[in-house]
């Protein structure tokens, strides 16, 4: 893996990003932000997945009236999403938003980039510039012969000029594309012109499982190339998901852990338990859990047994019967089908029990 690129450090809520902190992980809400009950609520769904910044759309001055209360009651720093409107900016930052995400080349004249930027300066509050390839200006659109990776960067540039002219230096840069290999190059271009925090992405990725393949090679070259602050995994999806693989992405990597790693066998014409079910339940049981270990659930003799010892507490099941492992040693054995999933549960909340006990 390269070294990672030195960028420049911005503070957003009290979550500092770029420089040496780590790489955050972001989503978006896809509730009405004009339900601040929906909204706080998928907010806290986030946030114990692990997401650190949440960004919610700002369409029009009934959401941003909202963002008050939402602000107030968030468990973390939210990035309000400006298109057009210059007056939703100022509102959001009113009402408390820790950052913005806008481009200040759409939002109107000069005078009102200018009372956004003035804000947004006495506030603290930084602004990602946000390009992706729908949004490029048509007269770059004609230049570059399409919406290419420079053309995105030149858009983002002449984005940021704007800012720097008026003396904000509080900058986020994201360059994003549905193709891989475009974002990628966009990346890689911007990255070699300034030293600001990047936000990288894969746009309109997909469903779960197109999107998660896509995010995860885009994502994973950029990371691996030591690009990127900041990250979000765009599903057509809840947006919790997008949390766990973005996590997942991280931890490939071995640039951040968080919560259990889940070690369980692809099955085969061997498996005789039910072990889809059986490793998507304790994928669900653990979901919450920050604290760093490996479980096993594996479904034959073959690699079971071996895999399972690897772990700190693991199941290796056969037929009506599951043997359940913690750290190389069988401590039980379950029988029954119906057994298997309730019982290894339950010692897996006996280990949870014990490790936060040693603390």
């Amino acid at each position: 893996m390269k070294q990672r690129a030195r960028t420049r450090v911005v503070d957003i809520g009290g979550v500092s990003v770029g420089g040496d902190n780590p790489v955050r992980v972001q989503s978006m809400c896809n509730t009405d932000t004009r339900d601040v009950s929906a909204t706080l609520g998928q907010i806290a769904r986030l946030v114990e997945a692990g997401c650190e910044i949440v960004r919610l759309a700002v369409p029009d001055e009934e959401a941003a009236r909202a963002l008050t209360a939402i602000c107030k009651a968030s468990a973390a720093p939210l990035v309000a999403d400006i298109h057009f409107d210059y007056r939703l900016a100022l509102m959001a930052l009113e009402a408390g938003v820790a950052g913005l995400r806008i481009n200040p080349g759409n939002i109107g004249g000069k005078r009102r980039v200018d009372r956004v930027v003035d804000q947004a300066a006495a506030r603290g509050a930084p602004i990602r510039i946000g390009v992706n390839s729908g949004s490029v200006e048509k007269d770059l659109l004609r230049r570059f012969g399409g919406p290419t990776p420079e053309a995105m960067v030149e858009s983002a540039l002449g984005h940021v000029a704007m800012l720097e002219k008026r003396g904000f230096d509080r900058i986020k840069i994201s360059l994003k594309s549905s193709s891989v290999l475009d974002t990628i190059r966009a990346y890689q271009l911007l990255a070699a012109r300034v030293d600001y925090p990047l936000h990288i992405g894969i746009t309109e990725a997909g469903t779960l499982v197109r999107g998660a393949v896509k995010s995860a090679v885009g994502l994973g070259v950029l990371l691996w190339e030591g690009l990127g602050d900041t990250l979000r995994v765009s599903l057509t999806h809840d947006p919790v998901a997008e949390v766990g693989v973005a996590w997942e992405i991280l931890r490939a990597l071995g640039l951040r852990a968080r919560g259990p790693e889940i070690v369980s066998c692809p099955t085969c014409g061997r498996t005789e338990i039910d072990l889809i079910s059986l490793a998507a339940e304790v994928e669900d049981r653990l979901r919450s859990v920050e604290e760093v270990f490996t479980v096993a659930v594996m479904g034959c003799a073959v690699n079971g047994p071996g895999e399972a010892r690897e772990a700190d507490i693991g199941i290796a099941g056969g037929r009506d019967l599951g043997i359940v492992f913690r750290k190389g040693r069988v401590v039980r054995k379950i029988r029954g089908a119906k057994n298997l999933v309730p019982e290894f549960i339950k010692e897996l909340d006996a280990f949870l029990e014990e490790r936060r006990g040693d603390r």
